[in-house]
């Protein structure tokens, strides 16, 4: 307590003056609640401190006194380090009010900041309306001016296409250039006069003049192009090409003076039509005087009995027929093909046409079918390219496009149609009219590759002139062979007469030709044409008085026909198999002649036919049989066919082994690549034709 004291004492004061606030420790206090002190004494009884006091029997009051008493030193401590620290905390209480005013200052300015920001805000938001406002008027003004710019650049002429329009040739670029500029001027005036623009008045007395001036330069420059087309010996494609150059000059025409444009247009019309009549009546004249001088005429049918007449005709070409492939050159034939068929083939069906005044210097003849090849082949070609002209320069397609073509090209078709209808109706050749019928569906075929139709009336017209025909000519043949009385045939004998070797021929040639496009009507009336024959060969036998010679006289002839079979099927071979039959022949040739040396440098070749022969040969027999079917709608010919050229394939390849077999040949590696020949033969009947 005495230490208490002097504390007490050093800090001037007595002990009376010392006031303590105890709070809620204070017992004198009259707020002090009596009923609290049992929960107070509690809860110091829970006490970690109190309750190990408790236990090793420690003075309470001692301790207390104890407690109170490092509590005063404690304090009195406290107090010496406040006041040893006074300065600072002085010189802090400094600090705090200095920062008080900087940051009193620095509310003002930033107060101050705010305003102006405020006031910032609302000028930035009046320039944003003031600029979307601008940006509005400017787009109006853009807008405006781009119209306006399009208008004044629509109207306004300038000098460079006036000049250019009075004074430059119309063949020039840059006429061409202004006449497109003038064109589009005065459709957009069209369109602003239709708006009631005043602006177009200002201007339409210059378009119209120079409008008037265009037309009147351009009409001029065609109309002289066309009559240049009448000019003799020249080459129409050239000005027409030149025409095409200036497809616009017409347009122009049609849209600004159809007047002009329908003159222009009729005028080459009619120059065209005579143009194309003259030209192919003249090349059609020209062209019959190099047909053969020697035709067939109403005597020349197949029951008819050979005369001295026929013998200038047909005695040279029996014989040379047998034997040999007959000469077109100085005859036409009637009965047999040779190589009349080549007119239809790829090479000379597309061929160039045939010049009469090169033909007569030469001194060479043709058959009526190579002369309508060529006269066709000339219509086609300029009616594909005259139809794809007047589409391309006259705006046109469809009927209009037809119609015009017809104006072109109506009077040499008709010219073309009374030619052929008065050749034909006195026509008995009736290999020519075949060949011709199937020129037609070939040129048929041409023209619709081309997409050009404009002259398929004409090949259908054509068509039904020459079909009635080749059936009539045939009926002819069959009735000439019905009414043909053995008894008066004179002398017979055992070799095949001259009605089979013309029905065998003639049967090979209509049958070679009518391959591509088969015709029923045709298939019918040659099997009538086989049944006389067949009728009359037995009526013929029944002539001779011994068996034997009956016999004789049926083999000889059913040989002749069985010929014409055999030359069939090794036509129906040549396609898939003709490499290696023709090596066979070549083989077989030089090993009878003794000159089997020469087949040593032929390994390239041998060995491309044997492999292509196992590549293809199975595909080759199922087109071959295809081929024939759709030739032959009589199922037991067909089947016949088919059969003997199965053989004849087997037989070539037999030939072939043997062939490989021979000295030069039999060492070479590709050998046993072969086919055996059994196997092939049980293959080859699996693919024959079950009708």
């Amino acid at each position: 307590m005495e230490e208490e004291e002097v504390a007490v004492g050093g800090m001037g004061h007595s002990e009376e003056t010392l006031q303590l606030n105890l709070g809620d420790l204070d017992l004198t206090s009259e707020e002090f609640i009596l009923d609290e002190v049992d929960l107070h004494i509690q809860a110091n009884l829970e006490d970690a401190l109190v309750q190990e006091a408790l236990k090793t029997g420690v003075d309470l009051r001692q301790y207390s006194k104890q407690v109170e008493m490092e509590l005063q030193q404690i304090e009195n401590a406290s107090i010496k380090d406040y006041i040893k620290e006074s300065k600072n905390i002085a010189s802090l209480h400094t600090q705090i009010t200095a920062c008080d005013a900087v940051l009193e200052r620095m509310e003002a300015m930033l107060s101050s900041f705010q305003s102006d920001l405020s006031s910032i805000s609302c000028e930035i938001q009046t320039l944003q309306e003031q600029s979307v406002a601008m940006n509005v008027r400017l787009r109006n003004r853009q807008a405006v001016r781009g119209r306006l710019s399009q208008l004044v650049d629509e109207l306004v002429v300038p000098n460079l296409m006036i000049s250019t329009i009075l004074e430059t040739p119309v063949t020039e670029q840059g006429f061409l250039e202004q006449l497109h500029e003038l064109n589009n001027k005065i459709n957009a005036v069209k369109e602003q006069a239709f708006r009631e623009t005043m602006a177009c008045a200002d201007v339409a007395d210059v378009l119209d003049k120079l409008k008037a001036k265009a037309v009147a330069k351009i009409r001029e420059f065609i109309l002289q192009k066309i009559y240049s087309f009448r000019k003799p010996m020249t080459n129409y494609q050239i000005p027409q090409n030149a025409l095409l150059k200036y497809r616009f000059f017409y347009q122009f025409l049609l849209g600004h003076e159809r007047s002009v444009a329908k003159e222009v247009r009729d005028e080459y019309l009619e120059t065209m039509s005579k143009i194309y009549l003259s030209y192919f009546k003249s090349y059609t004249t020209r062209l019959m005087k190099v047909q053969y001088e020697e035709v067939a005429e109403k005597e020349d049918l197949m029951g008819v009995e050979d005369t001295a007449k026929k013998d200038i005709l047909f005695g040279h070409w029996v014989t040379q027929s047998f034997f040999s492939k007959p000469s077109l050159r100085n005859r036409n034939t009637i009965f047999t093909l040779g190589n009349r068929g080549s007119v239809i083939g790829g090479a000379e069906l597309e061929g160039p046409i045939i010049v009469p005044h090169s033909a007569q210097k030469s001194d060479v003849r043709y058959p009526f079918e190579s002369l309508f090849r060529s006269q066709h082949y000339a219509l086609l070609d300029n009616s594909c390219r005259e139809f794809l002209f007047l589409c391309d320069f006259f705006l046109v397609t469809g009927g209009p496009a037809l119609d015009l073509f017809n104006a072109v090209m109506g009077k040499t078709l008709a010219m073309f149609l009374k030619h052929m209808d008065a050749y034909v109706s006195d026509c008995y050749d009736s290999i020519a009219v075949f060949l011709c019928i199937h020129i037609v569906l070939r040129f048929k075929t041409i023209v619709a590759k081309r997409n050009v139709p404009a002259i398929d009336k004409y090949w259908d017209t054509l068509l039904e002139m020459l079909w009635p025909r080749f059936e009539h000519i045939l009926e002819l043949n069959i009735q000439s062979i019905q009414n043909t009385d053995p008894q008066k045939l004179g002398f017979l004998d055992t070799r095949p007469h001259y009605i089979t070797r013309r029905y065998a021929e003639f049967s090979s040639a209509i049958v070679s030709i009518n391959q591509t496009f088969p015709h029923d009507r045709t298939l019918t009336l040659l099997g009538q044409l086989q049944a006389e024959v067949e009728n009359f060969v037995l009526r013929v036998a029944a002539e001779f008085s011994s068996r034997r010679e009956q016999l004789i006289f049926l083999i000889n002839n059913y040989d002749m026909m069985l010929g014409v079979l055999m030359e069939f099927i090794e036509e129906l071979l040549a396609p898939g198999f003709g490499g290696m039959i023709a090596f066979v022949k070549e083989a077989e040739a030089l090993a009878e002649r003794g000159q089997l040396e020469r087949l040593r440098g032929e390994e390239a070749r041998v060995t491309q036919l044997v492999r292509g022969f196992a590549g293809t040969w199975k595909a080759a027999v199922e087109s071959l049989s295809q081929d024939v079917m759709r030739c032959f709608t009589n199922f037991k010919n067909g089947t016949t066919i088919i059969q003997g050229a199965l053989t004849q394939l087997i037989q070539y390849y037999h030939r072939f082994h043997k062939v490989m077999a021979l000295a030069p040949l039999k060492a070479l590696p590709v050998r046993s690549e072969l086919i055996n020949i059994h196997h092939l033969m049980v293959e080859v009947k699996k693919h024959k034709p079950n009708f």
